[in-house]
């Protein structure tokens, strides 16, 4: 397994792509949640993420991931496909209910063309303090909750955590 990741970004075409190299992390999900919101605001609607690198995500990241999906839902165009999904990854996506949300490609001999590495470059976010991250760990969890109610029950126990810690009430529960 590999010590290092990255997530590698860029546009081609109207088209934004993202490569995630090791691991797809809390810790590479703000430089990706800065990229795409600035890419959505430039008026990019087509996004794919080439999984075929990425040995492994975690929630937030998978989180992140469904945000993209549903900004774009709200926004009425594009849409979000995950190409070159290995197993383990097809699994952890379809348990959260996001191959519903978002199309998931799995790796296939060949698989999706993706871009040349030198097209693109490290997504990095900015410096962000405790709360900043906290904040983008627990709205990556809400929109695990927002694209499969189910997951509230899996990520009770984080979503509860976070907003204690953020000082924020649930604003899911009914009165």
């Amino acid at each position: 397994m590999s010590t290092t990741s990255s997530v590698l970004v860029g546009c081609i075409d109207r088209t934004v792509w993202v490569k995630v190299e090791g691991r797809g992390t809390f810790q590479n999900s703000a430089g990706l949640k800065e990229f795409v919101k600035q890419m959505i605001q430039r008026g990019f609607r087509e996004f794919v993420v080439d999984l075929r690198e990425c040995e492994q995500m975690d929630s937030t990241f998978m989180g992140t991931l469904a945000g993209v999906a549903l900004r774009l839902r709200e926004i009425g165009q594009g849409g979000l496909r995950a190409v070159n999904v290995n197993e383990r990854n097809t699994g952890l996506l379809s348990s959260l209910g996001l191959d519903q949300l978002f199309t998931v490609e799995p790796l296939t001999e060949g698989g999706a063309d993706t871009p040349d590495d030198s097209r693109l470059h490290e997504a990095v976010a900015k410096k962000t303090g405790v709360e900043e991250q906290k904040k983008m760990v627990l709205e990556a969890h809400e929109a695990l909750v927002e694209a499969e109610s189910a997951n509230a029950v899996k990520f009770k126990d984080v979503l509860e955590y976070m907003r204690q810690e953020l000082n924020v009430p649930d604003t899911t529960k009914d009165g």
